[in-house]
């Protein structure tokens, strides 16, 4: 395994050797009962579905069409088919979502020859003065589309099971397609059917990323990245109606906030009725309130 610095300049439009895939397919079992409502990819980050971010941060890659990036669907996947309309290819999975292997296996005749380009919607990623597409580049430039490539954001403190060497898999990885010709369509998870074979065989790299990465997986960390994207202050729809306080805060579209939210994500159309001081917490709707405080850390 090789890990690579700082980004060289940003590739032009991809060409027809690589395509790009985002992955939507999964139910977020964590983030419940967020995901009783939405599916994990609609879960909306500083306002904005985490969907439609990914989608953004391909397309200035230039994959930007169906003919280059795909999506797949499965759990309330009509949303997820609804909401991309004809921006990408869809990949619905009938049953059972497929995991990340299996659904990009199920894409093996769009992939057709290609690299691909995997990312998880449900990343969050953001790097200081540098916007989305180009903060990730770095995985595409000088690729031989022999190698593996996995984003990988530094960490500190002795190795997880999880971590490659001292970095941790930061949401998008770029595969060849000898890699890919062959997964089963069947339900599996690149880490096991890609990302370690590669490794065991020295075809692994990692690509450094220095930005802000949260894989938006718990309502704790949904809420930080929540809160990252409204850069520290308050971040609130102009069709939202707000009279109570608020401080480092989310507001969507058409919500209410008569009463007070500090460290809170107010879904689209929420309420927070005037006696109710939330803090903390994700408000959908004008009943559901999730807490969402912070993980503790083992030996802190």
């Amino acid at each position: 395994m090789t890990a690579t610095g700082a980004p060289p300049p940003l590739p032009g439009p991809a060409g027809a050797d690589v395509c790009a895939v985002v992955l939507a397919a999964g139910e977020g079992r964590r983030l419940r009962p967020l995901t009783e409502h939405l599916p994990k990819a609609l879960c909306p980050v500083g306002n904005v579905p985490l969907l439609d971010r990914a989608l953004e941060r391909v397309a200035a890659l230039g994959f930007a069409a169906p003919a280059t990036v795909a999506v797949n669907a499965c759990y309330l996947g009509e949303q997820v088919v609804r909401h991309v309309g004809d921006r990408a290819r869809l990949s619905v999975e009938p049953g059972d979502p497929l995991g990340t292997s299996g659904g990009v296996a199920n894409l093996r005749s769009w992939i057709d020859g290609r690299g691909v380009l995997v990312g998880n919607a449900d990343a969050y990623l953001a790097a200081p003065d540098t916007r989305p597409g180009p903060d990730i580049a770095a995985l595409l430039a000088g690729w031989d589309g022999r190698t593996v490539r996995l984003l990988g954001q530094p960490v500190a403190g002795p190795p997880r099971p999880g971590d490659f060497g001292r970095y941790r898999f930061a949401g998008f990885s770029l595969l060849p397609w000898a890699r890919v010709r062959d997964l089963p369509v069947e339900p599996a998870e690149l880490v096991h059917t890609v990302w370690r074979p590669a490794e065991a065989a020295g075809e692994l790299e990692v690509v450094e990323f220095s930005g802000r990465y949260l894989d938006t997986g718990t309502p704790a960390d949904y809420l930080a990245a929540n809160l990252d994207a409204a850069g520290g202050g308050s971040l609130v729809d102009p069709t939202a109606e707000v009279t109570g306080a608020h401080r480092a805060a989310v507001i969507g579209a058409g919500a209410v906030v008569r009463g007070s939210v500090e460290r809170c994500v107010v879904w689209p159309g929420g309420l927070v009725r005037a006696a109710e001081h939330l803090t903390d917490a994700i408000r959908v709707g004008d009943t559901l309130t999730v807490p969402a405080l912070p993980t503790p850390v083992p030996g802190r």
